[in-house]
């Protein structure tokens, strides 16, 4: 079966909070095709499958950075009731409480997204590690042609000058 959407889409509903990749209840709901209030309503009556590694509440602040991060989720903005972020884990362990078939279908497409989300975050790190190592390399030819140019530097010796003096008579 074709994914629903493109993985480079789903990478877009990932936010990181509290050092984890997140994505928000909202978003989950819209794309199993549920009602976020049934959602969370699933995951209140199945609370002991989501430890808090797997998803918790955001705070005020936190709740504010998503939403001045992401129109789609300015709804949020009057909302009474805080948002829920799931971890990878989370979202996966959303497939055993929700078993609708688009649900099914749409966890193996996120599972995929949070893959490719690592896969480019590992990609930036050994990128870094590589400009880092060049910029080394790029320090120490510099300082070399700085230290060959002050080797080649002449010494002026204090002359006498040469040309029209003004003020002196001669």
């Amino acid at each position: 079966m074709k994914p629903e959407l493109p993985a480079r889409r789903l990478e877009r509903l990932i936010f990181e909070f509290r050092g984890e990749k997140v994505m928000i209840d909202a978003d989950l709901a819209a794309l199993y095709g549920t009602e976020t209030k049934k959602l969370k309503q699933q995951v209140k009556r199945n609370r002991d499958r989501f430890p808090k590694d797997f998803m918790f509440e955001l705070t005020t602040d936190e709740k504010d950075q998503v939403i001045a991060s992401s129109q789609r989720l300015e709804n949020l903005k009057h909302a009474s009731v805080k948002p829920m972020a799931f971890t990878e884990q989370g979202v996966a362990m959303l497939s055993s409480v929700l078993t609708t078939k688009k649900a099914v279908q749409m966890n193996i497409e996120i599972m995929r997204a949070f893959a490719q989300y690592r896969a480019l975050l590992m990609e930036n790190v050994e990128l870094r590690k590589e400009m880092k190592a060049l910029d080394a390399k790029l320090n120490q030819a510099f300082k070399y042609l700085l230290d060959r140019m002050d080797a080649l530097s002449f010494k002026y010796e204090s002359r006498k000058r040469i040309g029209f003096k003004v003020g002196t008579g001669k």
